[in-house]
């Protein structure tokens, strides 16, 4: 699967805006990207094929926080995982994200 992603890596300064979002599959996401994330400060969007964002940022040593903004309702759906499930996770999401496609995502207003 292909996505549209954004990031910012701190440590490095590299940075992609949303706007400027750039083509990756979801193999190379993981591969390249997702191990990147370091710090609290650093983060991963994915745009999927209908402009929904999946937002992955890292939550402490071992975890990492994704959630599904909802821009109109100021909350998001989110969650804890670790690497290795996130990364299974992200290998085998649709072409257009759903919240019933991610196990265990919270309702979180802003």
């Amino acid at each position: 699967m292909h996505y549209r992603v954004f990031y910012l890596f701190e440590r490095s300064g590299e940075a992609v805006s949303s706007v400027n979002a750039i083509e990756m599959t979801a193999r190379t996401i993981c591969e390249q990207l997702l191990p990147r994330l370091q710090s609290e400060d650093d983060y991963l969007g994915l745009i999927d094929a209908q402009d929904n964002v999946l937002q992955i940022f890292r939550a402490g040593a071992t975890e990492y926080w994704l959630e599904l903004p909802i821009e109109a309702a100021k909350a998001s759906y989110s969650c804890r995982l670790e690497f290795a499930p996130l990364q299974a996770l992200l290998l085998k999401l649709p072409a257009v994200f759903q919240r019933e496609d991610i196990p265990d995502l919270e309702y979180r207003p802003w």
